[in-house]
This record gives C-alpha cells, structure tokens and sequence, in this order.
C-alpha cells in the first residue's frame, strides 16, 4: 500500500513573492535594535523560485516608473489595499507592455492576501492568455487563486498546463494540500484526468488510508496508485520555522524606543541568541518576529499571514486577551503555540495545541503541597501572598489542598511592603520571639515585599522554613548564604541552574555580543528555545505532542528540567535548598 512521505503545509501565498525585486523582509528586527535581516520566513523560502521572476530585464528595470516603484514598496510593507490601486493604472498592456505582466502578477499577489481570490483571478487571466516567458510562474499563481476560491478542478487543469519542472513541483505541492481537503469521492471520481499530478495522487493515498473502511472502488483507485509505480514525491520541510508575537509596542510607539531592559525585550535576545544556538549546532531553523501593538485588530491581522500560518511554533503574545485570540488561532491551524511566562494555564487544560513553558498555578500547588508534606516539619502553615491574580489563586489553592493533607492553615493574608513584616511578627518570627507555625510561604516575585523580608530575616535567629518563588534567588540585595539559618526555600519556577558549564559558556557569548550579562528572561528565552527543538522532530514528521509524551522527563539547558506528559504545562517544579552555594531539589 502507498505510504506517502509527511509533506509541509503549502499555503497559497507567501508573504511577497518579490525579495529580489527590492522587498525585504516585513518581520520585525530586533537583533538589539541592529538593522540586520532575520532569515527567510516559510513560504518565501518554498517559492523562492519565483524571485526570478522579478529579474526585470535592463530595458524594463532602467526605466520602472516612479508610481510602480510606489506600488512595491506599499506592497511590502502590507498596505494591501494601497499596492492594489496603485498597481492597477500598469495593467494596460498597450501602454506598458510586458511590465503591465508583473503588474497583474504583484495585483494578484496582493489579492490572495486580503482573500480576494476571486479578483486575484480576473486580474490574471489577461496575462495568462499572452505569449510570456514566466508564464508557467504566472499559471502557478493563477491555480493558487483557483484553489482558494474553490474551483479546485480549475486549479488542477492550469496545473496541468504547467511545463517548468521546477514549478511544476511546487503546484503538486500546493495541489496535496488542497485535494486532502476534499471528499474520497472528489478524488476517485477525477483520478483518470489528473493521475499525473503527484500531488493529487498523494492526497488521493492519504485521504483514502485515513478511512477504516474503503469501497470497492476506492481500494481499486489506490491499487492502481500503488501500481503505477510513482510514489509521490513531495516537498519536505526539515526547517524549525519559530514565529514570536509580541506586544513589542503599542499604538504609534517604535520598536526603536524600548528600553534595553524592557522583559520582552530580554525575552526576545534570549531566544534570538537560543536559535543562533541552534545555527550553530547544525539545526536548520527560522525566527521571524511581529508586533502585535497590544491590539487585538492588529493581532487578528497578524494571524492571516502566511509565514504565521505555516510556523512549526508560536511563541507569545503575553496578555491574556491576546493569548486567547492566538491559542483559538492555534488549535483551528493544529500548531503549537506556547505563554513564554504565565502560569495561568486552566483556560488551556483541555486543548490539544496551547502550552505553558512554566508550570502551571495549580501544578505549583500540588507539586508545594506535596514537598512539604515529605520534609515533615510539621503541620501548621500561613500563607502571605501579593494581589497578582497567579498569587491570589495559589493561595486559595493552596489552603484547600493543605487541608486536604491534614495541615492546619493558621494564617492566610495579602501583603505588601509595609505589611508584610508585621505578618511575620504576628506569626512570633521575631527578635526574641517563637515561631507559632512550622512553615511560612511566601508567594510574590515583587522585590519590595521582598526586601523587608529579607532585612527582618537577617536581623533575628528565627529558623521557620520561609518557603518563597525562586525569583528571591535573582534580588541582588539578598545573600542567602549569610544567613544564620539556612531557612529559605524556593519553588522553582523553571528555576535556572547558574552552576553549569553550558550556562557559564552561554554568559560569556552573551557578554562578546552586548557587553552585559544575560537577565533572568533572557536566559528563559534561550532555554524556551532549546526546549522547542528537542521536541521538534520534522525529519520523522513526529508531532509536539508526541514528542513531549514519549520524552518525559527531560534535563534542560540552563534549568532544572521539564515533564509535559500528559500535561500542557511544565510539571517538573521541586522546592528547591541552597547547600554550598548550590541548588539542590529537595527530596
């Protein structure tokens, strides 16, 4: 029985056919705000034949007017609409000759990315009827306009026309994608007439094997497939594509004005410097980055480009709103798309494409509860939390589960700088006082409530376990080990694991490149990276979910280590202890 290879997702249209013809690439750049070129984005790359076709000859190219240079530039920069008035005064043959041809190729481009493909084809098929030597490029285009308007039966009779080897690969490639979309009984029924493309015989063996059970007549349409002895030959895309989207700015702000120490800004260098990583390990891989502008219009416009479209990975936005719209966009599309830092997970428990690349609230829960329980320091605990939504959860998460396991939940409050000492002296945590709990947690990454902490803590003898989240680790106010007790402990949050020779290695390249050290994000940002590449396997045609189920547990980069089995979030969070100036998970 055929067994056609996994093949790429072919969409209709890349992001602009013209790279060579003066477009450039309309991802952002921030390669520290260096004006450098991030790398080719999918569909460029799958139609980068077609960037011939913008090779004007000398008589043509000295003499572009001014208003179709115009028409290009608004084209490439995705102002659509404009490029399309623009471009339609050259769609006079008579006037124009052969430059009304790309005229009509670059209009119809334009069309296909406002799903215009009905207009895209009226504009094409006077060129199509003309004597041109991209006329092969121009048929191409015109079958894509075909198979997103639905004609797929007119699309695959232009495909047939089509001689150029080349091209002819790509439109089997773009004839797969759309005939696996159609029914058993569409593609037995029009075998006979295009048991030549390869792509429609390849889409006619997975449709078909995808069934239980086949009819007569369909096992005898795969029989003579089997028998005719082409195996389909299609396109295979062994390059990681990564698309980040995130609210860089907003408005009419620039990406030139964010701050250096921006979190997004960090998090972006970090997996920038994590797929320069990959590079230079041999790993074919992409990164191309947009900006949402913290709009949702804006955002909804971003997720009907191609190279969105045909990502292997979508990492970000951040905001819940906008993690919403892309996760829906997501699973509708069947592509990964992780939160870089929430751990507000519940909206995604039950979908199959949307991660958390920390643990979740509740897995941060279980996994406290849980610990603590094993270390037997006794049973009484208060809970002192910050009025973030993670934190407000887990502490109510928290006090349910530990009365579950038997603990006696003393005291369970908000605080906040000012307050947050006179929670612990009310808990006897004093000068001369005795502890009336057996544990205190403390959930709050806010370096205000934590430095007061701290400063008490110093102050006085008290030895009570204060259990807090492993960004207490990154506060350069606070040396733990000075301490006279060891008595802090931290929940790792996908903590980072400074002691490491790669993560040393990592620092230093950081350093040659930006002459500052890596941030907390950044380093996240990077091992972020590192994670997505050791469960992508395009080679095999594995999927994410697959990939994580079989792996289990995993060692990182430069954290702890990962466990999504089974789980959309990381489920690997030990509490972590300080011991010779080394972390070391608890047992």
């Amino acid at each position: 029985m055929l067994n056609p290879e996994p093949i790429l997702r072919v969409f209709p249209l890349p992001a602009h056919f013209g790279l060579v013809f003066g477009f450039g690439n309309n991802a952002l750049n921030l390669n520290s705000k260096k004006s450098t070129d991030l790398p080719l984005g999918p569909m460029q790359r799958i139609l980068l034949f077609l960037s011939v076709f913008f090779i004007l000859n000398s008589s043509i190219a000295q003499s572009i007017p001014e208003n179709f240079q115009k028409a290009k530039n608004e084209l490439s920069s995705k102002d659509y609409w404009t490029a399309i008035n623009s471009f339609k005064p050259f769609l006079d043959f008579e006037k124009y000759g052969n430059l009304a041809n790309y005229a009509a190729f670059h209009t119809a481009e334009a069309y296909l990315l406002v799903n215009q493909p009905g207009q895209a084809i009226e504009v094409l098929r006077p060129a199509y009827s003309r004597n041109w030597n991209k006329s092969d490029e121009l048929k191409y285009l015109l079958a894509l306009g075909y198979f997103q308007n639905g004609q797929t039966v007119d699309a695959l009779r232009i495909v047939q026309q089509i001689k150029n080897q080349e091209v002819l690969e790509k439109a089997y490639n773009a004839s797969y994608e759309f005939a696996s979309k159609t029914s058993p009984s569409f593609l037995v029924t029009n075998l006979e007439e295009f048991k030549t493309n390869e792509g429609y015989t390849a889409a006619l063996a997975f449709v078909l094997q995808s069934k239980s059970i086949m009819t007569a007549g369909e096992r005898e349409a795969l029989k003579m497939i089997s028998e005719s002895g082409k195996n389909p030959v299609i396109a295979k895309d062994e390059i990681l594509d990564i698309v980040v989207i995130f609210p860089f700015t907003s408005g009419s702000s620039a990406v030139s004005g964010m701050a250096s120490n921006d979190f997004l800004f960090e998090l972006y260098q970090g997996i920038e410097m994590g797929v320069e990583d990959l590079k230079r390990q041999g790993v074919k891989v992409t990164l191309q980055s947009f900006d949402s502008k913290r709009d949702l219009k804006v955002l909804s416009s971003l997720l009907q480009d191609p190279a969105v479209n045909n990502a292997d990975v979508i990492i970000g936005p951040i905001y819940p709103d906008e993690s919403v719209m892309v996760s829906e966009f997501a699973e509708a599309e069947k592509i990964p798309f992780i939160h870089p830092l929430s751990n507000l997970g519940e909206r995604f428990e039950q979908l199959k494409y949307s991660y958390l690349f920390r643990p979740s609230a509740v897995t941060l829960t279980k996994n406290t509860v849980s610990s603590l329980k094993k270390q037997g320091w006794g049973r009484e605990v208060a809970i002192g939390y910050s009025g973030t939504s993670r934190d407000e959860k887990m502490a109510q998460d928290l006090a349910a589960e530990f009365a579950k396991e038997g603990f006696t939940v003393v005291k369970n409050e908000r605080i906040d700088q000012r307050s947050v000492n006179s929670f612990l002296q009310g808990l006897g945590i004093s000068r001369g006082g005795s502890a009336k709990v057996d544990q205190v947690i403390l959930l709050t990454d806010d370096p205000a409530i934590a430095q007061p902490t701290f400063a008490l803590m110093e102050s006085i003898t008290a030895s009570v376990p204060v259990v807090v989240m492993d960004s207490w680790l990154t506060f350069n106010f606070a040396n733990f080990e000075m301490l006279e007790f060891p008595n802090f402990y931290f929940i790792s949050n996908n903590t980072l694991n400074f002691g490491t020779e790669e993560m040393k290695q990592f620092k230093n390249r950081f350093y040659e490149k930006y002459l500052a050290y890596p941030s907390l994000n950044t380093l996240l940002g990077s091992e972020l990276v590192y994670w997505v590449s050791s469960n992508t396997d395009l080679k095999n045609g594995l999927s994410f979910r697959n990939s994580l189920d079989q792996n289990s547990f995993q060692n990182g980069r430069f954290t702890f280590g990962f466990n999504f089995r089974n789980s959309n979030n990381n489920l690997y969070s030990p509490i972590l202890k300080l011991e010779n100036g080394e972390l070391i998970p608890l047992n």
